[in-house]
């Protein structure tokens, strides 16, 4: 059952968001799902399928590598890890989809003008 609370991700905003879950270590797909669904206190709803293609994407433009490893269940996982360009790219669409949101906050959340 869906929980209506919960937010689709807005377009674009998959690939910064996954960028900001490899930052750190290498994670798998699953790991991947499961950071992004705990950090947002599981208001963030991430279809599997849109996942994969965004780190497909990201790995076809060089901010993203991959390799095989071993899972901890110990099963075989494909492991993504932030490249250098793509820590750079992080930080630059970082800073461009925070403004971006304090903009759409003001907007949204400015008293009405008295008439």
């Amino acid at each position: 059952m869906v929980d209506s609370r919960q937010l689709n991700i807005l377009r674009g905003t998959l690939d910064i968001l996954v960028l900001r879950a490899v930052s750190w270590r290498p994670l798998h797909g699953f790991e991947i799902r499961l950071w992004l669904e705990e950090r947002s206190a599981g208001q963030l709803e991430v279809d599997d399928s849109a996942l994969y293609q965004a780190l497909h994407r990201l790995e076809a433009r060089g901010l993203v590598k991959s390799e095989w490893g071993v899972s901890d269940n110990n099963r075989r996982a494909r492991y993504y890890r932030l490249t250098d360009s793509g820590r750079a790219f992080l930080m630059a669409e970082t800073a461009k989809m925070v403004s971006y949101a304090e903009t759409i906050t003001k907007l949204l959340t400015v008293a009405a003008k008295p008439r």
